[in-house]
């Protein structure tokens, strides 16, 4: 059973994700990981990255600085489409032999752009994450990334709505900030997948 989780950025997804690993020892593939390994210095998603936007969102060191680019995308929609065409082909084939690799019963990837990168196609279920509150969104967004304001609120606005998300998936956890409760969504959604 392949699950998708998605939702906007500091949704809750990976708390999700945690949960399904803790209690239903679920295989997580997580998509901004995989894009990470990625876009390390030599490999070719890098070299296809640079070619779009040039040397200049490379560290000294060779590496992406991926504030940088960041910084780019969120303010500059085309850009934005531009780096998801080159990444999502690369990230779909990569998550596909995880799956492959894997001899776990539930998997569930954690992809923010799950259905951009056309990864719905190789699950069987999708969950929208939603948050009932955007300012908790853009502190999480700021304290987990290390980023201001404005560009957590530019993240968001790049973003689905909730609703997209709930009308794209198959089910939705709504996340108010109680474990528990949001244990007990996905313990209901576990037995009727």
């Amino acid at each position: 059973m392949v699950i998708g989780i998605t939702g906007s950025s500091g949704a809750g997804k990976s708390t999700v994700c945690e949960i399904l690993e803790s209690d239903y020892n679920a295989k997580i593939i997580t998509a901004d990981k995989i894009a990470k390994e990625l876009s390390k210095k030599g490999t070719s998603y890098l070299s296809e990255i640079v070619d779009k936007f040039g040397i200049e969102i490379l560290l000294e060191s060779g590496e992406l600085n991926r504030k940088k680019l960041a910084n780019i995308i969120y303010h500059d929609s085309e850009k934005r489409n531009i780096l998801n065409s080159c990444t999502f082909k690369y990230i779909y084939k990569e998550i596909e032999e995880e799956i492959k690799k894997s001899n776990q019963k539930l998997i569930a990837i954690d992809a923010p752009l799950l259905f951009e990168a056309k990864l719905e196609k190789i699950c069987d279920v999708t969950i929208a994450v939603v948050s009932e509150d955007r300012e908790i969104q853009i502190l999480r967004i700021i304290k987990r990334d290390g980023i201001d304001r404005e560009h957590a609120i530019a993240r968001l606005n790049a973003q689905y709505s909730n609703d997209i998300y709930i009308k794209k998936c198959d089910k939705m956890i709504v996340n108010n900030e109680k474990i528990e409760d949001m244990k007990k969504q996905i313990a209901k959604i576990i037995l009727e997948i």
